[in-house]
């Protein structure tokens, strides 16, 4: 019998097959595909959410829960269940078998008498279990709402009355990334729990996948289903993980009211409102949303750049991609680097020709390459021009797809919603880093800047030093960027540099007060002592032993130790000379030098900038890079009016 799923028969050979079956099994019947797909077509109007090919059969008041005839009809894999009639259970084998050419299944059904299952308790615990198991293959193990497998087989194909919502967690990754994993857990937990604390027990939530959930609320109307929907997104926004206190949770919901509407297509609509309300944020939308003008509802929506020399195919695609996304269209490549350039990443994907006048797709390819507009505007080119070498040539170029004409209209809307939310989420992952990062990099300057205004409150100076000498020293970084290629210095080593100058006297906290705070000249053993702060500072960052290989640290290193080394060697502390003594030293001792001529000390009042230009200039404080004083003298501009006014 394994092998009757195999098998082909003529009918006379199946009719005899069956007679023999007869012998072992109470019931054997033969099913064709064709009464199965009857009875298929006929289930929406028996049942909007439960599958019935044929309860009729079994004498019951409600339709079978689990159809495995059915479902051997569509794998032609051999199936075994068990089917319970009030108090009486059923053995049902479904096995494929091929009769003159036409797909059919067999059915064999075994009565269990009261030699088999006499005890109604038993076969009620029997039912219960097999029906606890099922649901269980239906539950997401992590928050206990439904999962992808419920949709697919439960829902994905019924028709929908009622409200269909798609909500997506803002942000998720952040908290796995910055919380651990545990956090997202607990996160994904709280959101089920609120949504089912606002929905009847009716009512469903499933994990859609990842952090996005489907939410199904039966029988309402939209004005209801737009305040449930507000209700849930605001359940959400109140819940206090113990563990995370300061974890806010935020989403975004898209919904819509079907009526009569097959699930999956009612899910499409919601998704794409829910992508709406992505660009935003922690927003709820729904189709026919009273609480936001349409004029709003079209700001949020994401803008596409339509590019095509022909009309009709900007046409073509503009009514198809219209209601749910804002158009720009332009006829040449020309027109649209002219709107690139006009809107930037406020495009959200560019649908572009390839051969087209005045400016033709390649090339619009390659100055949008050149301006690393590619980075971060996702093109998909649709084109006539399918061959091997034209697909080949745009993909080199950059293009994160190609649809080639003539195509179908649904597969390109899909295609092209899967680009813009592949890429928005990327922009949003790329946001969160650079939070971060800012926001890490914004605490260390923070605590750079008290350790070292604690020096300088020691020094008996204002605190004010620290900051002029890291504005100077990035103003002079820059303008030394401008006037030669020397030092290969970028971005991201001015800024660190900058950071860096803060530390550059915190080895002034190992000289004596007396010395430190004297009004007086020095004598040359006070300044002896004095001169070794810079040695001192140095020492210090070496002896941060988990940080100092770490570039902050190596830079505020060379900072300490070198910033007072003059260009012709007469520096201390080992008397370097010229490019020996690293830049970063050379440009924070010039700051070091204009700021303390200009300040006023414990040993000497400010002079004013030109005083302090003519006395670095002339070599009074010593001899500097010959290219920094250039620098120094293109910047007065700047810092004439005074470093605290900028």
């Amino acid at each position: 019998m394994d092998n009757v799923s195999k098998d082909t028969y003529t009918r006379e050979q199946i009719e005899a097959k069956m007679e023999e079956y007869r012998q072992i099994f109470d019931v054997v019947r033969l099913i064709d595909k064709e009464t199965i797909e009857h009875m298929e077509d006929d289930q929406d109007n028996q049942d909007r959410m439960n599958p019935c090919p044929c309860y009729a059969f079994w004498n019951k008041g409600r339709q079978c829960t689990n159809c495995t005839t059915s479902q051997t009809m569509k794998d032609k894999k051999q199936r075994v269940k068990m089917e319970f009639v009030d108090d009486e259970a059923y053995q049902v084998i479904s096995h494929y078998v091929n009769v003159d050419g036409c797909d059919c299944v067999m059915e064999l059904v075994n009565h269990f008498d009261n030699s088999g299952v006499a005890d109604v308790d038993v076969r009620r615990k029997l039912e219960q279990k097999i029906v606890g198991y099922k649901e269980k293959l239906y539950i997401d193990v992590l928050t206990g709402a439904y999962n992808r497998r419920f949709y697919e087989e439960k829902l994905k194909n019924k028709k929908c009355y009622g409200g269909i919502a798609m909500l997506d967690v803002d942000d998720f990754k952040l908290y796995n990334d910055s919380l651990g994993h545990s956090a997202g857990d607990e996160a994904l937990v709280a959101v089920v729990k609120a949504v089912k604390e606002c929905i009847r027990k009716t009512d469903m939530v499933v994990r859609f996948g990842g952090d996005e959930f489907l939410i199904v609320v039966h029988d309402v109307t939209e004005d209801e289903f737009k305040a449930k929907l507000d209700q849930i997104h605001d359940a959400i926004h109140k819940t206090i993980i113990p563990k995370y206190a300061k974890m806010q949770i935020e989403v975004s919901i898209g919904g819509v009211v079907a009526d009569g509407e097959i699930a999956s297509d009612a899910v499409t609509k919601a998704d794409k409102l829910m992508y709406i309300a992505k660009n935003r944020k922690n927003m709820v939308i729904t189709e026919h949303d009273n609480d936001k003008t349409e004029d709003e509802i079209e700001e949020i929506k994401q803008q596409i750049l339509i590019v095509d020399d022909s009309d009709l195919n900007r046409e073509i695609l503009s009514e198809m991609l219209n209601g749910d996304f804002r158009i720009l269209e332009a006829s040449n490549g020309q027109e649209c680097v002219d709107l690139l350039e006009q809107y930037g990443t406020g495009i959200s994907i560019v649908l572009l020709d390839i051969v087209m006048p005045v400016m033709d797709g390649y090339e619009v390819l390659k100055y949008m390459d050149r301006n690393h507009w590619i980075e971060d505007i996702p093109v998909i080119m649709i084109s006539g021009e399918g061959s091997e070498n034209y697909v080949r040539k745009a993909y080199e170029l950059g293009v994160s797809d190609f649809i080639s004409r003539p195509f179908d209209m649904k597969t390109v809307y899909q295609r092209v919603l899967n680009t813009i939310k592949l890429y928005a989420k990327q922009r949003r992952l790329i946001k969160m880093v650079t939070d971060q990062i800012y926001e890490r990099e914004n605490n260390n300057k923070i605590l750079i800047s008290v350790l070292s205004h604690i020096v300088e409150f020691r020094n008996g100076e204002s605190g004010s030093h620290v900051i002029h000498i890291n504005k100077l020293t990035e103003l002079l970084l820059k303008q030394l960027v401008k006037d030669t290629d020397q030092y290969d210095l970028n971005g991201s080593d001015i800024e660190l540099i900058a950071t860096a100058s803060a530390l550059h006297d915190i080895g002034k906290i190992g000289i004596d007060d007396a010395i430190l705070n004297k009004p007086g000249r020095l004598t040359d053993e006070e300044f002896e002592i004095m001169k070794t702060h810079t040695v001192i500072g140095a020492r210090m960052l070496e002896d941060l032993e988990l940080y100092k290989n770490q570039k902050l640290v190596r830079t505020a290193w060379q900072i300490c130790r070198w910033h007072h080394e003059k260009y012709d060697g007469k520096g201390y502390p080992d008397g370097l000379k010229g490019d020996e003594i690293p830049i970063a030293a050379q440009v924070v001792s010039v700051a070091d030098v204009y700021d303390a001529l200009t300040s006023e000390r414990v040993y000497k009042k400010a002079f004013s900038h030109e005083k302090a230009m003519e006395m670095i200039l002339n070599g009074e404080c010593g001899q500097f890079n010959p290219i920094l004083l250039k620098c120094l003298m293109e910047i007065q501009g700047i810092i004439s009016k005074g470093l605290d006014e900028l």
